[in-house]
C-alpha cells in the first residue's frame, strides 16, 4: 500500500515495486480515508507513507495499520521531506518501522524500496563493527554474514581508530561502513567514535556511513547522536532483518551518484 498526496510519488514507488515484485499487486492511496478503505478490505505486506496527508498525518496511519483487523505485522516506511528532522527530534512512533528522506532522490528511494522488497548482497561489502561484549557480537557478526558482508571486529573505540589511521590518506579508508555500539567498557565511547571519524578523519556520511546501536530510550541522547553525525540509529534489541536493511541501504546509497 503506497499512501502519498502527491501521484508522482505514488507513481514512482508503485513503478519500483512493479518492477522489483513481478505479479504484485499495488494499492495507491491520496488520503488516511482511503488507506482505512482498503485496509477494511484486507491485509497488506508493506505501507509507505508520506508525513503530510490531506486529511491527516502517516504516523497517525501508521498507527491504524497496526490496529487494523487481521492485519499481520508489516514494515511501514515513512517517505517525507521531514524525515530527517522527525528522526532527529524523535518524532515517530514504535509503529513506524523506517524513515526516508526524499532529499536523497529518486535513485535512492528505488534503492530503498528494493531493499525491503528484494535485498540483495552486497559481495566483499566491509562493515567494521565495534561491540565489546562477546554474546552479542557472536549474534550481530552472524546476522550480517548471513547477508554476505564481511564483518571486521574490534572491541574498543582505540582498536578501531588506529585501523582508520593505518588508513588515513588512502583512497581506501579501511571499510565501507561503521557499526558501533554506543556504549563501550573503554575510555572512549561509541559517541567519541563517531565524533572522531566525522571530524578529525573528516569522512562525511556518504564516504563512510556509520550506523550507532544503542538501547537508550532517551530522546534527547539519540538525537545527540543523530546531529553528530550518524546515519541512521538501530535500537536494541536487534532485529536481524531491519539491521540488515539498514545497513544494505547505507552501502547502496554510498555507492550512488549524487542527485543534482
Amino acid at each position: 500500500m503506497v499512501v502519498d498526496g502527491s501521484r508522482l510519488v505514488r507513481k514512482l514507488i508503485a513503478d519500483v515495486l512493479q518492477r522489483e515484485v513481478p505479479g504484485v499487486d499495488v494499492v495507491a492511496c491520496e488520503s488516511v480515508a482511503q488507506a482505512r478503505e482498503a485496509l477494511a478490505s484486507g491485509p497488506v505486506d508493506l505501507v509507505t507513507t508520506a508525513l503530510a496527508l490531506p486529511d491527516g498525518d502517516g504516523i497517525a496511519l501508521a498507527r491504524t495499520v497496526r490496529e487494523a483487523a487481521g492485519q499481520k505485522y508489516v514494515p511501514v516506511i515513512v517517505v517525507s521531506g521531514d524525515a530527517q528532522s522527525h528522526l532527529e527530534s524523535r518524532a515517530f512512533t514504535d509503529d513506524v518501522t523506517d524513515y526516508f528522506d526524499k532529499a536523497l532522490g529518486h535513485n535512492a528511494l528505488a534503492a530503498f524500496i528494493r531493499g525491503y522488497v528484494h535485498p540483495e548482497p552486497i559481495p566483499g561489502a566491509r562493515v567494521l563493527y565495534v561491540e565489546d561484549s562477546k554474546v552479542v557480537a557472536v549474534a550481530t557478526k552472524r546476522m550480517l554474514e548471513r547477508h554476505g558482508l564481511k564483518v571486521l571486529h574490534f572491541i574498543g573505540v582505540e582498536e578501531a581508530l588506529a585501523h582508520f589511521d593505518a588508513h588515513r590518506g588512502e583512497d581506501d579508508v579501511g571499510a565501507d561502513l561503521v557499526l558501533t555500539d554506543v556504549y563501550l567498557k573503554g575510555e572512549l565511547s561509541g559517541h567519541d567514535l563517531l565524533g572522531r571519524l566525522r571530524v578529525q578523519f573528516g569522512y562525511g556520511k556518504r564516504r563512510l556511513p556509520i550506523l550507532v546501536m544503542t538501547g537508550d530510550a532517551n530522546p534527547q541522547n539519540q538525537s545527540e547522536l543523530l546531529r553528530a553525525g550518524a546515519n541512521d540509529l538501530v535500537l536494541k534489541p536487534i532485529e536481524e532483518r531491519l539491521l540488515v536493511t539498514k545497513t544494505l541501504f547505507q552501502l547502496r546509497l554510498s555507492r550512488l551518484p549524487v542527485e543534482a
